[in-house]
């Protein structure tokens, strides 16, 4: 991308030149779902344009992709009246009640069978969008139907909402009519970034869409993840296609994002088939749906039927079941899960939500419960959304009693009295006896004995299965103790079979300090952090030895990774399976110490900030290939922290503990670059 400035005359033909493929790059993103170029390059064209735009202000128009967010707070929205009403649809909650509907359509019309467009019900907040020549001249919310708010420097910062509409043949007025909402990914992540900030969170996609739709200043709209699907028309002025999937395929065509689940449905039969299809597949979907919606194809056929009262007569929204019920918490205890996390679940008088009865809910960690302020004996709404585990999603505070009680963590595993530990800046609380756990005996045996662990073959989920429920397995120790004759006698496991897998067992007694680190299963000690662990401390005795201080120097382990090494082997349980694999004969050949070589061989360097000369991960291989340690913490056995631009926290703590700092010049000259 060329950096120099141009002329004016050709400076705007490059700006448009530039428009045109971001607009072109955007219709593939949000529209095809089919993005030809990496986000980099699209990111380098935005910035040329940027640029140019800003040597040449008188060049900027409304529509150019850099104008979507702009303006000062307003005051108020202004009352926007809808020339064609924004009508509401009427519900139908069974298929009886589909049945009827299509029973007078066709009678109405005098068909035997009807072809309808099933599209998803979007939850979110229905929104018109008018375009003028194809420029985006305002958008509107329903409002009652016939008067809405203007809230088009809102709806300007929506990414997937085009300024611009493509090609040529768009009608000169066009009102596209959709929903703006939040993706799944979206609300998690917004509802994250509230709670870091002390704010408060939402309670679904749909109330933080919304929210963010009726902000004052358009600024705070941009930062939330909104998006786009246009599902009919308004206002137009000129005719369009005879079928509503038609139109539909010429607002994609004009870039307007339109959902890839709708289908043709001809007659009762098949929007009911399409029903419980989206059902099924609502969990996965990447946006939230209450329900489908059917319309009548045929736009003749639907003036034909018109319209009663404030909906439609050749439309209709079949609903989900409800997903949100009231019920009370009649006691808090909790869950151990296979890999050691520890779940608060509320035990639930019986409620009918979601299609099934519901008696326990997820209250995922103790910050959401204190958070949500849930205690025992409150009444609560649970959300059950298809095959999701029922979570408490708020209390009623009004109709708490006197004598509720707030719910507080235990300090011990209530399956093996193992300590419960929570890392700092963790939510989730976890019990520290991986080994021993009986909550984690089939995940930890699993994670033990696969092939980049100890590697013994021929032992599957199912085997494992078989080995502990039938008692003849415990801990990862008890592998070690396994005889043929024991094993012969278990479902399809003949003697053959049986000798190949203790043969296999007697293998993988033979085995590296690196691959026996990662076996354990210790929290976030990976291949590569095991392998950092063996090379630094050369055997067990010393690692399991060494303070979390001492931890912090090998490679790539800081406070929390230490702390959980730390945590896991002050284990009693854990230690005592250890040292049963040890009298089993587990061993590994010494570790080889490389001889530290070079200007800052065995000294201790952290990388904080960002480097102009060369990226962290290359300055990290190069001081390695120094000497040097690189840790990804600061501590006081830290020789040397290398400070960028916008260094984080690293560089405080350095200058508390006195540690030396230097910048990247200093760097370069260890490079021998300066």
């Amino acid at each position: 991308m060329r950096a120099d400035r141009p002329g004016e005359d050709e400076a705007a033909q490059e700006i448009e030149r530039l428009r045109e493929r971001i607009a072109y790059h955007d219709y593939r993103y949000y529209v095809l779902d089919d993005p030809e170029i990496p986000d980099a390059e699209y990111d380098r064209l935005m910035r040329r344009l940027q640029q140019l735009e800003a040597w040449y202000p008188q060049l900027v128009t409304p529509d150019s992709p850099t104008q979507r967010i702009g303006g000062e707070p307003l005051e108020g929205f202004e009352t926007v009246r809808h020339v064609v009403p924004m009508l509401s649809l009427n519900n139908a909650f069974s298929e009886q009640e589909v049945c009827e509907f299509d029973r007078r359509i066709r009678e109405t019309l005098g068909e035997d069978i009807v072809e309808y467009v099933a599209e998803p019900k979007l939850d979110g907040l229905a929104i018109s969008l008018l375009y003028q020549d194809g420029r985006l001249l305002r958008a509107a919310t329903r409002g009652d139907g016939h008067r809405g708010e203007d809230v088009t420097l809102n709806v300007r910062t929506i990414p997937s909402v085009p300024l611009r509409l493509r090609g040529g043949d768009y009608p000169e007025r066009l009102e596209a009519r959709g929903e703006i909402y939040m993706p799944k990914a979206g609300f998690e992540a917004l509802n994250r970034r509230q709670r870091e900030r002390g704010e408060k969170t939402f309670a679904n996609p749909r109330n933080a869409a919304a929210g963010s739709l009726r902000q004052l200043d358009p600024r705070v709209t941009a930062e939330r993840p909104l998006a786009f699907y246009a599902y009919a028309v308004g206002e137009v002025s000129a005719e369009l296609a005879h079928t509503h999937a038609g139109q539909l395929a010429q607002l994609k065509a004009w870039g307007l994002p339109v959902s890839s689940l709708i289908e043709i449905c001809r007659g009762w039969q098949a929007c009911l088939d399409y029903y419980h299809r989206m059902q099924a597949r609502r969990p996965e979907l990447a946006f939230e749906i209450d329900g489908v919606v059917y319309k009548v194809n045929s736009i003749a056929q639907q003036r034909k039927l018109g319209f009663v009262a404030r909906a439609p007569r050749w439309a209709i929204a079949h609903k989900f079941p409800a997903e949100e019920e009231l019920t009370r918490v009649l006691a808090i205890d909790v869950q151990v899960g296979r890999t050691g996390a520890v779940t608060p679940v509320a035990r639930l008088e019986p409620v009918f939500v979601g299609g099934v009865t519901v008696t326990n809910a997820t209250l995922h960690n103790q910050d959401e419960i204190e958070r949500k302020d849930v205690r025992v004996g409150d009444t609560v709404v649970v959300r059950r959304a298809g095959d999701v585990i029922p979570e408490v999603v708020r209390v009623v505070l009004s109709r708490r009693p006197a004598d509720a009680r707030p719910f507080i963590m235990p300090s011990q595993c209530p399956v093996c009295g193992s300590a419960i530990v929570r890392a700092e800046g963790e939510a989730v609380a976890r019990c520290s006896g991986g080994l021993y756990c009986p909550a984690q005996r089939k995940a930890a045996i699993r994670h033990f004995a696969s092939r980049r662990a100890m590697d013994i073959e021929g032992l599957g989920e199912k085997l494992i299965d078989q080995l502990i429920d039938s008692g003849l397995v415990q801990t990862v120790a008890d592998l070690y103790r396994l005889e043929a004759a024991d094993l012969s006698k278990l479902e399809r496991m003949g003697e053959k079979s049986a000798a190949k897998l203790v043969a296999a067992i007697e293998r993988s007694k033979h085995t590296t300090l690196a691959r026996f680190l990662y076996a354990l299963g210790i929290r976030e000690v990976g291949e590569a952090t095991a392998a950092n662990l063996a090379r630094h401390f050369g055997d067990l005795e010393p690692l399991m030895a060494a303070s979390e201080e001492q931890l912090q120097q090998v490679e790539e382990v800081g406070e929390v990774v230490a702390r959980h090494i730390r945590t896991f082997f002050e284990q009693a349980h854990n230690r005592e399976v250890i040292e049963q694999l040890r009298a089993h004969g587990v061993h590994w050949d010494p570790v080889e110490q490389p001889a530290a070589q070079g200007p800052l061989a065995g000294k201790i360097v952290v990388l904080t900030g960002s480097l102009t000369s060369m990226s962290r991960s290359e300055a990290k291989m190069r001081l390695q290939a120094l000497g040097a340690k690189v840790s990804s913490s600061v501590s006081k056995n830290t020789d040397y922290v290398v400070a960028g631009d916008k260094p984080g926290s690293k560089l405080a703590k350095a200058e508390q503990l006195g540690v030396e700092v230097v910048d990247e010049a200093r760097l370069l000259d260890w490079l021998g670059e300066n």
